[in-house]
């Protein structure tokens, strides 16, 4: 196996940008999977549809963090052990982390099938978009493996520092689903059923895609015979690091599923600029959140090949990099929300767009909050810490959903809305001072 050290030599701040960029991208060509349908159904079907998408999306980003979580949390050993150049015991966490959770999406997509009624009404579905939202989301969950095996193997090839790849492989199916969108809605007239089948095709072609190319252009990374059998300091290690990145992706997305759930009781208005509103703020917070998770990928190969000092190095660089963007971001977000709004929403539904500008400019003023989060989330990751990450996630969507619901009664959607920093900034505190007083934790 050929040893990919562009994260352990040469410029820090340079190795982490062309690192991270592929990430950043390929993120924001899957997030088109959903915006795609927002914006063709929103503009195409109309407003109803529109809020049963935008309240899919929330579910979806739920499900999809359970698997993410997963998978990032296998990548942080694979990196591990491959700065450790430990081949072998990585390949062993290669077959009991695939065979695990696949079992694992196969369990969670009969479940969801299963037990979609009840799912529809936790959320607080209001009755005129039930059926919208239903007919969308089985197809959706019809795709859940075929996440599983794109996330599981762009997590192994980014263990490889081979970020770029998982990027080609999205960008093609990102193009794929917008085109189907369009044929089945425009061409075919089907409803929002039209636009998640055109998701489902993408996926599977995204995660067979990744499945048959590492198979073939990396096969040496595959397990064999001799590697395929349980040993119990990997499996604690891969359901260590698996289970609690799991909990905090998922906790975190919980969160916003309960914030969601209260922002469905205000009707559909709220919920249609609720939907377009969150797809903006995803949009605009997505590279500070990929970076952070390029940087775990950093901090974990270098962990494992003991290069302490350039850890250090890469942490100074990483807070710089995250701190201008976000400044950058936020500027632009407060500044053209209502621009911003427009995209997905008919300009002659003020009510809405004025609900999301609102939105918009309390995030937008905030990101840097959410991007020192995603830094601290990486960095304990990549330490091996990600205990740490879920008492962050737990501090942050905690505050968030009991200050909604204490007070949103009273002051609106408002408070709904400044509860997001508010939470972030307390989960900021706490993470930085936690780090402060175990500056030796290295």
């Amino acid at each position: 196996m050929n040893l990919d050290t562009r994260l352990l030599q040469g410029p820090v701040t340079r190795s982490l940008i062309l690192f991270a960029l592929p990430m950043i991208l390929g993120n924001m060509l899957q997030q088109l999977y959903n915006v795609a349908d927002t914006l063709i159904v929103g503009k195409c079907i109309g407003a109803d549809a529109l809020a049963a998408v935008g309240s899919a999306f929330t579910l979806m980003t739920f499900l999809n963090s359970i698997i993410l979580g997963l998978c990032m949390g296998s990548g942080v050993l694979f990196s591990m052990l491959y700065g450790a150049k430990d081949f072998d015991r990585m390949k062993i966490a290669f077959f009991l982390s695939f065979a695990g959770i696949g079992i694992l999406s196969l369990l969670l997509e009969i479940g969801c099938i299963a037990g979609m009624d009840p799912i529809l009404r936790f959320m607080n579905i209001p009755p005129a978009i039930y059926a919208y939202t239903k007919a969308y989301l089985f197809y959706i969950f019809l795709g859940i493996f075929f996440t599983f095996l794109y996330n599981y193997f762009a997590s192994v090839l980014r263990a490889l520092s081979d970020s770029k790849t998982p990027l080609y492989f999205l960008g093609v199916a990102a193009v794929t689903n917008i085109i189907l969108d369009l044929y089945f809605i425009l061409g075919l007239h089907m409803s929002v059923d039209g636009a998640a089948i055109a998701t489902l095709i993408s996926q599977a072609f995204s995660g067979l895609g990744m499945l048959i190319y590492v198979f073939i252009r990396q096969r040496s990374i595959f397990p064999s015979r001799k590697h395929m059998h349980y040993d119990e300091d990997i499996c604690r290690r891969i359901t260590s690091y698996s289970l609690l990145t799991c909990i905090q992706q998922s906790v975190m997305n919980f969160g916003i599923l309960l914030i969601q759930g209260l922002v469905n009781t205000f009707g559909v208005v709220t919920m249609s600029a609720f939907a377009a509103a969150v797809k903006i703020d995803s949009f605009a917070y997505m590279p500070v959140q990929d970076f952070g998770n390029a940087f775990s990928t950093y901090i974990a190969q270098n962990k494992g090949a003991g290069l302490i000092d350039r850890m250090q190095k890469g942490l100074r660089s990483a807070i710089g990099i995250a701190f201008l963007f976000c400044v950058f971001i936020s500027v632009l977000v407060f500044v053209f929300a209502p621009q911003l709004m427009s995209l997905f929403i008919d300009p002659q539904q003020t009510q809405i767009i004025s609900e999301g500008v609102t939105y918009l400019h309390v995030e937008g003023a905030c990101y840097v909050g959410i991007g020192c989060l995603f830094l601290l989330y990486g960095y304990y990751r990549g330490i091996g810490k990600a205990g740490i990450s879920v008492v962050l996630t737990v501090i942050s969507l905690g505050t968030r959903v009991v200050l909604s619901y204490m007070l949103a009664s009273r002051f609106g959607t408002l408070a709904i809305w400044w509860s997001i920093p508010i939470g972030w900034f307390l989960a900021d505190a706490v993470g930085l001072a936690y780090g402060k007083w175990k500056e030796k934790a290295l």
